[in-house]
């Protein structure tokens, strides 16, 4: 063979290796289905960052930015939002995205059996085809969370075609960078590039593999040793070794949502069965044995924010009426005796996270000197959800991944029969303050509302807020382009190895 042509073709092939390349990452748990109607984990919303595009997007700063609607307006009575979709856009089957699927998808998050969109979609009554690219979604009162409401899970659009099979969730087909290859339950999910996608000069990589591993020390392993180029919720005490690491870089931001601890009081019979469920009393008490401060440090290594509510105290909309409880042992001991209570004993359930282990010890450890009996019981994340959902738990260290809008760490979590209510409870005056704070899109009127809603939860405290966490990213420092926005979730447009 002659020597410049084989010299060419070692340098073509050596071209297409370096092109060819695949972006690995390391997640704390596996994802639940991937449907973004029914999905509920805060993993699974990573794997849809790159499998399914929405109608919008969040920044840095929460500003709402476009993603498949390029534009929109509000009418005059804030009632409807007309929007413009982008041309050009396939899913993944080849079918095409337009109005018409905005209008399916809408509907089916509405109607489908199961859906956990339904409650974050509950003021939309209809949405109208106006043309090929012009879709109107119609609403029953002004909604002020909706643009935020649709730059998640609610504005992933999936084929309405392939969204017919009953296996969907098991083979999902959405518009996104990425399109779904295989996925090995608690092993891998494998996406591969999907050629025609609208903004592919801004793809890098050929897949994207995301392998679940629950241990955070073994997740670390693995990106030093290069299995892995990004890990996602580093364990805080691993901060300092991966500074020291000249081959590792570390992001960190602040998340739009919170750690706490759900309370069965009315989900199921268990409630009513175990001190904790049975009285508030017995719940506050709970809630003045623990040290938030204390418990960041122990179990966080520092890298989290102590709150008492379901927005931080740095956000717009905290409710100051309602500040933050210090530990009062003494004042909790009261609490159960004037409840008639010795010694409560109640299961907590963690999932076997490292960080909610962590957590779920030092909660232990802190009731303790109260008087609680407390039992943990480690459960793998997607199990948890499920026994949260059936009531199968007495309490359940939860957390949230957040939103940027208020509501939506808000109203599926205190709205009667909403699905993420997994403590049960249900308050028409929690219903009506969630409804008003949903039909202004005024600012100062918002926060007043939530200060309400802040006192009367207060005073049953279904969910005891502990803390907001940092969000910790370690990755290979050839990567390039990482963008630290406070959902969390890893956008792979623009990333470069």
């Amino acid at each position: 063979m002659n020597k410049n042509l084989l010299l060419a073709l070692v340098l073509a092939i050596t071209a297409s290796l370096a092109h060819a390349q695949t972006l690995r990452i390391g997640l704390a748990e596996d994802p639940d289905i991937l449907d973004p109607t029914l999905a509920r984990s805060f993993v699974g919303r990573i794997v849809f960052a790159s499998l399914c595009d929405k109608l919008f997007d969040i920044d840095e700063k929460l500003n709402i930015v476009p993603q498949l609607a390029t534009a929109y307006q509000w009418s005059a009575d804030s009632k409807s939002l007309t929007m413009k979709l982008r041309s050009g856009v396939t899913f993944h089957d080849g079918e095409k995205f337009n109005a018409a699927a905005v209008k399916f998808n809408i509907e089916r998050h509405k109607n489908l059996a199961g859906s956990n969109r339904r409650g974050e979609l509950s003021p939309v009554t209809s949405v109208d085809v106006i043309d090929e690219l012009t879709a109107r979604i119609n609403l029953s009162a002004p909604f002020s969370p909706l643009l935020s409401v649709l730059a998640d899970r609610a504005g992933m659009m999936v084929s309405p075609k392939a969204a017919q099979a009953a296996n969907f969730g098991v083979k999902p087909v959405c518009s996104g960078p990425f399109r779904f290859v295989e996925r090995i339950a608690q092993d891998r999910i494998v996406l591969e590039r999907y050629q025609n996608y609208w903004n592919k000069g801004e793809i890098h990589f050929d897949k994207v593999v995301f392998q679940p591993i629950v241990d955070a020390t073994v997740r670390l392993a693995n990106l030093r040793s290069g299995q892995l180029d990004f890990i996602e919720r580093v364990a805080p005490s691993d901060i300092a070794a991966i500074k020291s690491d000249n081959k590792l870089a570390i992001s960190r931001i602040t998340e739009l949502g919170y750690q706490g601890i759900t309370i069965n009081v009315a989900k199921s019979d268990l409630g009513q069965k175990n001190p904790l469920g049975r009285d508030p009393r017995v719940r506050e008490a709970f809630e003045l044995s623990l040290d938030r401060a204390g418990l960041v440090q122990v179990a966080m290594d520092g890298e989290s924010e102590p709150g008492n509510q379901w927005v931080s105290p740095s956000n717009g909309y905290y409710a100051k009426n309602n500040p933050m409880p210090k530990r009062d042992v003494a004042r909790a001991k009261a609490l159960l005796k004037e409840a008639g209570v010795t010694n409560p004993s109640f299961t907590l359930m963690t999932p076997t996270t490292s960080d909610g282990q962590r957590v779920a010890q030092v909660v232990q450890a802190m009731a303790k000197e109260a008087g609680f009996d407390v039992k943990i019981q480690s459960t793998e994340f997607a199990t948890s959800l499920n026994l949260a959902d059936k009531g199968q738990f007495d309490a359940y260290v939860l957390a949230w991944s957040g939103r940027a809008d208020p509501d939506g760490n808000l109203f599926s979590f205190y709205g009667c029969k909403q699905p993420l209510n997994y403590h049960g409870m249900c308050k028409p005056q929690w219903d009506e303050l969630l409804d008003r704070s949903r039909s202004t899109l005024d600012h100062a009127t918002r926060l007043k509302l939530f200060e309400q809603l802040a006192a009367e939860i207060a005073k049953e405290r279904p969910i005891i807020y502990l803390f907001h966490r940092h969000w910790l990213w370690a990755y290979n420092k050839k990567l390039s382009g990482m963008r630290a926005i406070p959902d969390g979730l890893v956008r792979v447009q623009g990333l470069k190895m």
